[in-house]
């Protein structure tokens, strides 16, 4: 049998969060850098993330990340992301899925204890320092590009729920953030449909009536994904709270998400309510844990930001070659709202 197309594939979760990693098949994909990768890729081959990631060989609780050889000088390797409708720029789950897959897969030396890399991502260089016993890769710490608020209490009508005061900010995607308590949800697993329901209409309205533009990159998207944020709880100096992140087309974020953590830290901190190096315990729906604190401060353009490291654990669940046949009638998959809601795909 003649295949026009194969893939091989590293089944991996970060925290609950699918992030399968893609280590060959693709060939050659043009561009300098990781961003340069993306956009080719988002211009020019985007049924890759659509055969990848759609029905029958994907699911809509699913992620993907392709390794490319990074031309960067101080990177040991570089990814792009793939998710259900967007490719975005960072991510905190499928950074510790790639480096858990580079390690535990040899495709890089293992050095233990500790294992330190740079990737590149298409946001930049993400250091991630590996924790190692007995070629098991127990935790990973990735130190994100800079984080920022776009606005806080910002005003926002949805029709039919009201109006509300949610944060705006930047963590490698642009959040909204709301908390819970004002929507009446507890974040518990229950809740996952009504949550992504009342969250993607809040989505929406946000994205609409709050237009934000990356003070670098002007190009990146708006709001297109949204925190909802349980109560902060103190435990000694550290800090504890649940949340949840409703990413598109309206699903939950199983894991804690790395960059909703980065831009709910970056609103904490805004407010006073995180210091530099104070540890913050973020949860997921499903009680999985990212371990994260402030760095330093810095700046991106003329706005204040944080420099966040998160911490969490991935595991490899399997090892698979995906397929296509040149007579398959759906080369690039398919989507049902009966298990897709309905999302559109964000111009890139």
């Amino acid at each position: 049998m003649q295949f026009s197309k194969s893939f091989n594939v590293v089944g991996i979760h970060c925290e609950g969060e699918v992030g399968n990693v893609i280590v060959g098949g693709l060939g050659q994909i043009p561009g300098e850098s990781m961003l340069d990768k993306r956009n080719f890729l988002a211009a020019n081959r985007d049924w890759i993330r659509k055969l990848i990631l759609s029905e029958p060989r994907g699911q809509v609780a699913r992620n993907a990340n392709i390794i490319l050889p990074s031309s960067h000088p101080d990177a040991d390797a570089g990814y792009i992301i793939l998710e259900s409708i967007e490719y975005p720029v960072m991510s905190g789950s499928n950074t510790i899925c790639v480096a858990t897959v580079l390690l535990e897969t040899g495709m890089v030396d293992v050095h233990e204890p500790v294992t330190k890399l740079n990737l590149e991502s298409p946001a930049g260089i993400i250091p991630v320092e590996c924790n190692v016993h007995d070629g098991k890769v127990t935790s990973v710490r990735f130190t994100n590009q800079p984080a920022f608020v776009y606005e806080l209490d910002a005003k926002v009508e949805v029709e039919g729920l009201g109006t509300f005061d949610i944060d705006v900010a930047w963590g490698g995607m642009t959040y909204f953030i709301i908390p819970a308590e004002k929507l009446g949800f507890e974040i518990i697993p229950d809740e996952a449909r009504d949550i992504c329901a009342v969250m993607e209409k809040i989505k929406t309205a946000a994205a609409e009536q709050i237009v934000v533009s990356h003070p670098i990159h002007p190009e990146f998207p708006g709001i297109s994904v949204g925190v909802l944020a349980g109560p902060v709880e103190k435990s000694g100096s550290d800090l504890i709270s649940k949340n949840t992140v409703v990413v598109s087309p309206g699903r939950l974020d199983r894991s804690p998400c790395g960059t909703g953590t980065s831009a709910r830290m970056a609103v904490m901190h805004a407010r006073g309510e995180l210091a530099v190096g104070q540890r913050f315990v973020h949860k997921s729906i499903i009680d999985s844990t990212f371990d994260c604190r402030i760095e330093s401060t810095t700046e991106v353009g003329d706005r204040p930001a944080i420099v966040p490291s998160i911490a969490g654990q991935a595991w490899i669940t399997e090892f698979s070659t995906m397929v296509l046949d040149p007579t398959d009638p759906y080369p690039a998959g398919y989507r049902l709202t009966d298990t897709w809601p309905k999302g559109l795909d964000f111009g890139l």
